[in-house]
């Protein structure tokens, strides 16, 4: 139980890992538009640190302004097919045929995001509050999230997204003892200014948090700032719970009665 004893806090992604993934949202998207698997993601990525969905996430892009440089990001094919050539032979996959022309509806998109990423894991959920209950480390989020400064959103567009409690709901930010949010400090994951901001506002080191995160860039930059790390792959939040138990040397996982 050596190891237990170094981690003096939690951090948690929120999407992917405390509610579902919005990737789920993309993948229904590109299956109902007859989209190249993963195609999507691989624009979002591919823009690199100036797309539109970076823009958002930093607070540098007002919400109807992101729906506008979304759905233009997205639809370029030019670029959008590079890339997804790119990340098939990194996989070592056949490249399907690709579109020549797209026409992707960015706040059609988002909004599917949304609404699916308000569902919260039971399993993390659990672990929050057998973590809390221990008391013996912080609970932090750290998450690309988005900007709550934009006043002039109708309240039929929050429905449409889901936000009729704010894009980061009074209830999400009461599981955690800090929220380190993207869009109100000027950062987002992989940067490693992010992750080093959440650990001084708490006053750890890196290597005395473990980080929980469905995305491997994200963890790859964590690791590199001496993090331990454990990835949450989609359906894997039980399995990520039970590592992350033995990390800590608690027991976080409820499991259900097998009947």
């Amino acid at each position: 139980m050596a190891e237990a004893h170094k981690f003096k806090a939690v951090v948690f992604d929120i999407g992917g890992v405390v509610v579902r993934s919005p990737f789920l949202a993309i993948a229904r998207y590109e299956r109902e538009h007859r989209i190249p698997e993963n195609y999507l993601n691989c624009s979002i990525v591919g823009r690199g640190s100036e797309g539109a969905w970076q823009k958002f996430e930093r607070g540098e892009l007002e919400l109807f302004s992101f729906y506008k440089a979304f759905s233009q990001n997205l639809s370029d094919t030019v670029n959008g097919n590079i890339w997804y050539r790119n990340f098939c032979k990194r996989k070592g996959i056949q490249c399907p045929e690709l579109p020549d022309a797209l026409h992707v509806d960015g706040r059609e998109l988002f909004g599917m995001m949304m609404r699916e990423s308000s569902q919260y894991d039971p399993h993390i959920l659990e672990a929050i509050r057998r973590i809390r209950a221990a008391d013996k480390h912080k609970i932090i989020a750290l998450t690309n999230n988005f900007s709550q400064n934009d006043t002039a959103i109708p309240s039929s567009e929050l429905d449409f997204l889901g936000w009729q409690d704010g894009a980061t709901p009074n209830k999400l930010k009461a599981l955690f003892d800090d929220f380190c949010d993207s869009s109100t400090l000027g950062t987002r994951k992989p940067e490693p200014r992010f992750y080093l901001l959440a650990c001084e506002r708490n006053g750890i080191k890196p290597s005395e948090a473990v980080f929980l995160d469905d995305i491997g860039l994200n963890l790859k930059a964590a690791r590199d700032l001496g993090m331990e790390t454990i990835h949450v792959p989609i359906g894997g939040t039980l399995t990520a719970v039970k590592v992350l138990g033995q990390k800590l040397g608690l027991d976080l996982s409820a499991e259900p009665p097998k009947l």
